[in-house]
């Protein structure tokens, strides 16, 4: 086993191989992020950026396991921030300035957020009046940009909208002046959640009918995230030939992406083992050691229904089935569960339950909610080792509280 105790775990650096369509042997809950399934990723993403003439990078809101950055660094050159400490993650660990952008930054953070930024962009025209000087000031070769909302969003849920009625995001094409004040050098425009290039083929078609007048007074334009090129059914040749006939008509502006779940797309499950087996009114729980709430938030904020290895998502009307199981967290909270789903065997306790693509927007969304004890990190190298990246402790769900 590859658990140890004490400070022992700080300094691990054995590895062990284990069966990756099972993960039997393992006895604690683990995020698994596959280096084999990263580095594909990775290759597509370098690839449509060479061949599209643009930059992408990494959004850390999607993902930030700083201790896989060295693979990142062979492929990109940049990260993307949306607050201090993730501006001084991508400075200190990524190795080079962020393109940063908050919905308001604060007099106790800016100096900070802007030494550790190359890009900074404002979410307001109020926010930039108030901050530039500033800046700037601390940071002369910061390159500073305006977000811009183009009122067009396909993006269906409601809490992933950022163009949606009301919304706190950018600057409308009414409200900005025909002359940009002077050090806007570029547009930020995010509208997309886990979209296809046809997507943003029409949304782009609103953002140039919004914003065009004003190209001619930046110099860069930054698409924000939500592409979604590493998903299977997308496509890239589509991506690549839209991003090159924008850059045909407006040659002078450098084009950015800041993709984050695709990067982490399809990348590493959570492996889970089952703790007990209740049943009542004939609904039987499974439950494991680890939290819906806790560890696979998006689950029950979307809802987002993850996928089960070896198994199969069913309604509530085979719930007395033979079989069919909701699966429990093991918080206090009630609604700590999702279901329903059938196995092909009736589970038993200490069994490994396999929750796929769990790596986006999970393990930076995690929390110590109820004191439970978080799943370990790993990373699964290309030789079929599997090296433990972190264990959390006490101390950890302690020292939050200091």
């Amino acid at each position: 086993m590859y658990y140890f105790r004490g400070s022992q775990i700080f300094q691990y650096i054995c590895r062990m191989k284990l069966d990756t369509t099972t993960f039997q042997g393992l006895t604690k809950p683990v995020y698994i992020l596959e280096e084999q399934r990263l580095r594909r990723n990775l290759q597509l993403i370098s690839d449509v950026a060479k061949a599209a003439d643009v930059e992408i990078i990494l959004a850390f809101k999607a993902y930030a396991l700083w201790k896989t950055f060295p693979i990142f660094r062979e492929y990109i050159r940049a990260t993307t921030a949306s607050s201090l400490y993730e501006a001084k993650l991508g400075n200190t660990e990524f190795g080079a300035p962020t393109h940063t952008f908050s919905p308001a930054y604060t007099d106790y953070e800016i100096d900070e957020i802007a030494c550790c930024s190359s890009h900074l962009v404002f979410n307001s025209l109020t926010q930039f009046t108030r901050f530039f000087n500033r800046a700037t000031a601390v940071n002369p070769q910061l390159s500073c940009g305006l977000r811009v909302n183009p009122e067009y969003s396909e993006v269906d849920t409601l809490i992933y909208n950022p163009c949606a009625a009301g919304t706190r995001f950018g600057v409308s094409a009414d409200k900005l002046p025909a002359d940009l004040p002077k050090g806007i050098d570029g547009f930020h425009v995010h509208c997309h959640c886990e979209s296809g290039s046809d997507v943003f083929e029409r949304t782009l078609q609103h953002i140039e009918a919004k914003f065009s007048k004003w190209f001619s007074q930046i110099r860069w334009i930054n698409f924000g995230g939500g592409h979604l090129m590493t998903r299977k059914d997308y496509d890239t040749d589509r991506l690549i030939s839209i991003l090159k006939a924008f850059k045909a008509r407006y040659p002078h502006l450098k084009v950015i992406l800041e993709p984050g779940s695709a990067f982490a797309w399809q990348t590493g499950p959570l492996v889970a083992q089952v703790v007990d087996v209740v049943e009542d009114k004939g609904i039987s729980t499974a439950i494991l050691n680890v939290s819906f709430t806790c560890h696979m938030p998006d689950c029950l904020e979307m809802p987002y229904h993850p996928a089960v290895r070896n198994a199969e998502v069913v309604d509530d009307a085979y719930q007395n089935d033979k079989n069919v199981y909701r699966l429990g967290g093991n918080s206090c909270l009630s609604g700590d569960w999702m279901g329903y789903w059938k196995f092909d065997h009736e589970l038993q306790i200490g069994e490994t339950i396999i929750f796929e693509d769990m790596l986006h927007y999970t393990t930076v969304k995690t929390n110590m909610f109820n004191g439970i004890t978080h799943p370990d990190l790993a990373l699964l190298h290309l030789d079929g080792e599997l090296e433990l990246l972190r264990s959390y402790k006490y101390e950890d769900y302690r020292d939050r509280m200091d």
